[in-house]
């Protein structure tokens, strides 16, 4: 804990890896707020967790105003092949990875969506932010510039990921290769050429540099010469949206976090809902029992009723209406990703939450930034991709969220993890405030996520969690905490106790604070 100092406007931070969080309190050092440094911890973590996320992702921005309501904004990937004359019919190569157990997934430049983390990013500085632009760019330039370690999280994405995805464009190769041929491996210095340029061309022009500026003209050159779906209207019609969240009450606290047209949000808050009622009031076996049925209930329906539909409102709808009849059982009739928390002592909270899929393995030509496959990731939209539109926006896990408590406090909390977000992040609300554990009790307490592995109902879950053989369910028993169970980040300002901020120990996440 870090005591708030009368006087002083600091910010906590929470980030997903240690060069993020540095970047962060520098620019809260500068002058930055909340939303300032959240900004520029994400912008570091994607140049500097390469694999886990790249510059051309998607993002949700969940952003809590010292007074007001809570906003989200949408930066989420979108369907390309505006201005053609049929819609896109090719999404990419297919490869399986072992992650996870073994997963298929869809790369190459056809599963390259819309890229909107730079608008949606500008957006919340714009509105919110209290440096410049600029200000907020140069921790990562400078990172650029000098070069950056490879994070170990990387490592162990890259060890899956490497052969299937990332070594096949010229680019990306050298990227991540020394000059006789090996693959960098955890702490090597990596200096990727053309990556600080852009990031100067990007600070100088403004975010649109992506849409409407070099940088969009080189990634249209590189579309075009590569087969890719991404059009000249695509990039020239993106907008950041804002979006009224999904809000529920939990025991005194309110929890805002994402809206329809991203699922995460709404399965997050009917996960959070349902357990309070299911009987779950500890971490014995008949609570992981009752917990691992309300995820089962919950996930069945989102399989059924929200992956890969075009149109989530209505379901999202109805499944937040069941939830709060708080019967579970009502349901059944029915990466590559990083996040990062700040809030600061004026009560203004920041959460932001950036995919890029599991990586399209392509990076703009001279450019040194990746770009997403959210195309092609096969377990989002498992009726593929046909019934999108150019120009809708594709659905997410991702579920930034903030709660504010009865005494003025107030928690950005998120976390990577693909479908495991909801579960994790309903995990570390209810030990937080059903449970009353500490923050860091919250966050770093083994966790189960209920799926469908090999075919089967399975209990996947870590050591530390009272589980026997049920009748009805696989059980999946992970040796030590893994990053497969999310990598929530946290920081909370109390009025009373002052700022906290939490990293999961299943990932390479790191706090700082800063700010005058």
């Amino acid at each position: 804990m870090t005591a708030t100092i009368p006087g002083m406007r600091r910010v906590a931070i929470s980030a997903a890896s240690r060069p993020g969080a540095v970047a962060g309190a520098a620019v809260a050092d500068a002058g930055g707020n909340a939303v300032d440094a959240a900004i520029a911890a994400t912008v570091t973590g994607m140049i500097t967790d390469p694999g886990i996320i790249g510059p051309g992702a998607g993002c949700f921005i969940t952003i809590w105003p010292e007074s007001g309501d809570p906003v989200v904004i949408d930066a989420n990937a979108a369907m390309p092949g505006l201005g053609k004359s049929e819609p896109p019919s090719s999404f990419g190569e297919r490869v399986q990875m072992e992650y996870g157990g073994g997963m298929d997934t869809l790369v190459g430049p056809s599963s390259i969506a819309v890229p909107g983390v730079w608008a949606g990013l500008g957006r919340a500085a714009d509105r919110f932010g209290a440096v410049s632009w600029h200000q907020i760019m140069e921790p990562a330039i400078t990172l650029a510039d000098e070069g950056f370690p490879l994070s170990g999280v990387s490592e162990a994405y890259l060890a899956y990921a490497h052969d299937a995805i990332y070594d096949r464009y010229p680019d990306s190769f050298a990227a991540l290769h020394h000059q006789d041929g090996s693959r960098v491996a955890d702490g090597d210095v990596i200096v990727i050429e053309g990556l600080a340029e852009s990031l100067r061309t990007i600070a100088d022009e403004g975010p649109s540099s992506f849409y409407t500026g070099s940088i969009g003209r080189r990634l249209l050159d590189a579309m075009e010469e590569w087969g890719g779906n991404i059009t000249a209207v695509d990039l020239e019609s993106y907008e950041a949206i804002e979006r009224e969240p999904i809000i529920v009450d939990v025991d005194g606290w309110r929890v805002a976090t994402n809206p329809a047209p991203a699922i995460g949000g709404a399965v997050l808050a009917a996960l959070v809902l349902l357990v309070q009622s299911a009987g779950f009031d500890r971490w014995s076996e008949e609570g992981a029992r009752a917990l691992a049925e309300v995820q089962r209930s919950v996930l069945a329906y989102r399989a059924g009723s929200l992956d890969g539909a075009s149109d989530t409102g209505r379901a999202v709808a109805d499944l937040l209406e069941r939830a709060r009849y708080g019967d579970h059982r009502k349901l059944m009739s029915s990466p590559s990703t990083i996040h990062v928390s700040a809030v600061d002592t004026g009560g203004l909270a920041c959460s932001i939450t950036s995919s890029a899929g599991y990586g399209s393995g392509v990076m703009i030509p001279k450019t040194g930034l990746w770009l997403n496959n959210s195309l092609g990731e096969i377990e989002l939209f498992p009726a593929g991709m046909t019934q999108f539109a150019p120009g809708d926006r594709l659905s997410s896990n991702m579920a930034p969220t903030i709660a504010g408590g009865p005494n003025g406090s107030v928690m950005a909390v998120g976390s990577p993890g693909a479908s495991r977000i909801t579960t994790a992040l309903a995990q570390v609300l209810t030990n937080f405030i059903c449970l009353e554990m500490s923050v860091t009790e919250a966050v770093q307490h083994p966790r189960l996520h209920v799926e469908v592995f090999n075919g089967e109902p399975t209990i996947a879950y870590e050591p530390g969690i009272q589980l026997e053989s049920f009748d009805d369910f696989r059980m999946r028993r992970f040796p030590d905490l893994s990053m497969y169970f999310g990598g929530v980040g946290l920081a909370m300002y109390d009025p009373d106790a002052g700022l906290y901020q939490v990293a999961d120990s299943r990932r390479t996440g790191a706090t700082a604070v800063g700010g005058l």
